[in-house]
C-alpha cells in the first residue's frame, strides 16, 4: 500500500504529466541537433566549425557524474525533484533565447558557450525529470507513462526541426529562438502543478553517501551476480539496433537515394511510426506490463534489422525504403520505451537520479563507441554482412531475458517487494 499512497495519480493526470515533461525534456536536445545547425549554417559558419558542435552533447553522456548532487541536495523551492526540474527548465528558456541574440559569425563563442550551457542543464532536466517520474508513477502506470514520455521526447522535435525553420523564413534568428524557447513554458508549468513524490526514506546526508550508496545498493540488492547480469543487458538490449542505425543515411545515399527522398521518407514514415509504437507501446505495457513487452518488442527490434539487409539487397527502391525507415522506427520505439520502463524499475527511490542516470549513460556506450567502428566493418564486410552481424549481435540480450525478465513474471522493483 506504500507504493499507492506514495504516488498514486490518475491514470489520465499520469499519463499527460508524463507527455508534457517529455517533450520538455526532448525540445532542448532537438534544438542543439536542428535548430543549432540550420541557424550555423544560414549564417554562413563553416562546415567543419558546425560539426564540431557535436561536442557541445557530452554532458549527456557523462550526466551521471553530477547526478549524485541532485539526490543528495534540496533547493530552497518546490521539493527535492520538483525544485531541480523547475530551476533547469526556466535556465533552459533563458539560455535558448539569450543564444538567438548573438552573431554566430562575429560571437561564434559566446554561442558555443550557451549551446554547452544549454546541453549541461538539458542533460540535467533528464536525470531529475527521470527521477520524478520512477518516483511518482505507481508499478501499473510505469510502462504506459514511459512509452508516451518517450514518445513526446521524440515529438518535440517538431517545434525546432520544422516550425523554428519555417518561421526563420518570416522573421528574424532573435525571433525565432525567442519563440522556441517559449515553448518550454508547458513544462514549466506541468512542474509547478504536479504533486512531489514522496520519499520511501531518508536522502543520502552527505554528498559522499550519495555517490556511494547507490552503487553498493545496487550490487547488494539481490548479489553481485544478479547485477551483473542486469548490467550486462543494459548494455546488450540495443547494441544491434543502434550498430545498425549508426549509418543509416550513408548507406541510403550510396545505394543511389537522393537526399530529399531521404528527408521525406524519414519525416514521414520515421517519425510518425515512431508516434504510433509509442502509443502501441503505452496501450501494450499497460494491458501486460513490462517483461512481455521486453520480449516481443526486442525481438521485433532484431527483426527490424533484417529489413536493412533487404533493402541493401534490393537497391534503391523507394517503397522498400518506406517500409525498412517506418518498420525500424516502430519497433526501436517500442523497445526503447520498454527498455526505458525496465531501467527505471531497477532503481532504488532513494537514489533514483543517480541510478537511472548510471544506467542510462550505459546503455549509451555502444552508441558512442562501438559505433565508432561500423565504418571500418562496413569496409570488410559489405552492407549486407554488416546488418547480419547485427542482427547476430541483438540475439545476446534477448538471450538474457529468462534471467532478467521472464516472460510469466510481472516486473516489479526488488525494493518495493520488499515493502
Amino acid at each position: 500500500m506504500q507504493s499507492i499512497e506514495r504516488v498514486g495519480p490518475g491514470k489520465a493526470k499520469a499519463l499527460l504529466v508524463c507527455v508534457f515533461l517529455g517533450f520538455s525534456s526532448g525540445l532542448p536536445l532537438f534544438i542543439l541537433y536542428n535548430l543549432l545547425s540550420a541557424w550555423l549554417k544560414s549564417e554562413g559558419v563553416d562546415l567543419k566549425a558546425i560539426g564540431l558542435f557535436a561536442l557541445v552533447g557530452m554532458p549527456y553522456t557523462w550526466k551521471f557524474l553530477w547526478a549524485p548532487a541532485m539526490d543528495r541536495f534540496n533547493l530552497p523551492f518546490l521539493g527535492r525533484r520538483r525544485g531541480w526540474m523547475i530551476a533547469t527548465q526556466i535556465a533552459v528558456m533563458i539560455a535558448v533565447i539569450l543564444m538567438g541574440q548573438f552573431n554566430p559569425r562575429t560571437e561564434i563563442w559566446m554561442v558555443v558557450f550557451l549551446a554547452s550551457i544549454v546541453s549541461f542543464l538539458s542533460a540535467s532536466q533528464d536525470v531529475v525529470v527521470d527521477a520524478h517520474r520512477r518516483e511518482w508513477l505507481t508499478e501499473e502506470q510505469m510502462g504506459s507513462g514511459t512509452a508516451l514520455f518517450v514518445n513526446a521526447y521524440k515529438l518535440s522535435t517538431l517545434v525546432p526541426g520544422s516550425l523554428s525553420l519555417i518561421l526563420s523564413d518570416l522573421m528574424t534568428w532573435d525571433w525565432v529562438f525567442l519563440i522556441t524557447g517559449l515553448f518550454m513554458l508547458p513544462g514549466i508549468l506541468t512542474t509547478l502543478l504536479v504533486s512531489e513524490p514522496k520519499m520511501y526514506g531518508p536522502a543520502p546526508k552527505t554528498l559522499k553517501e550519495a555517490v556511494i550508496e547507490p552503487f553498493n545498493e545496487f550490487m547488494q540488492r539481490r548479489g553481485w551476480q544478479h547485477a551483473l547480469l542486469v548490467l550486462a543487458f543494459i548494455f546488450l538490449y540495443k547494441l544491434g539496433d543502434s550498430m545498425a542505425t549508426a549509418l543509416a543515411t550513408p548507406f541510403y545515399i550510396e545505394l543511389g537515394f537522393t537526399r530529399t527522398e531521404i528527408g521525406l521518407v524519414a519525416k514521414n514514415a520515421g517519425l510518425w511510426a515512431s508516434i504510433l509504437g509509442g502509443i502501441l507501446g503505452a496501450y501494450w505495457m499497460l494491458k501486460t506490463g513490462v517483461n512481455k513487452a521486453l520480449w516481443l518488442f526486442g525481438f521485433l527490434q532484431a527483426v527490424a534489422i533484417i529489413g536493412f539487409a533487404i533493402l541493401a539487397q534490393t537497391g534503391a527502391d523507394l517503397w522498400v525504403l518506406t517500409w525498412v525507415i517506418g518498420f525500424e522506427a516502430l519497433s526501436v520505439g517500442l523497445g526503447t520505451a520498454a527498455f526505458t520502463s525496465y531501467i527505471a524499475l531497477e532503481t532504488n527511490p532513494r537514489f533514483t537520479a543517480t541510478q537511472f542516470a548510471l544506467f542510462t549513460s550505459l546503455s549509451a556506450v555502444p552508441r558512442t563507441f562501438i559505433n565508432a567502428l561500423t565504418g571500418y566493418i562496413v569496409e570488410l564486410t559489405g552492407w549486407t554482412n554488416f546488418f547480419v552481424i547485427c542482427f547476430i549481435l541483438a540475439i545476446p540480450g534477448l538471450l538474457l531475458l529468462p534471467k532478467i525478465a521472464p516472460w510469466n513474471k510481472e516486473k516489479q522493483s526488488d525494493f518495493e517487494k520488499s515493502l
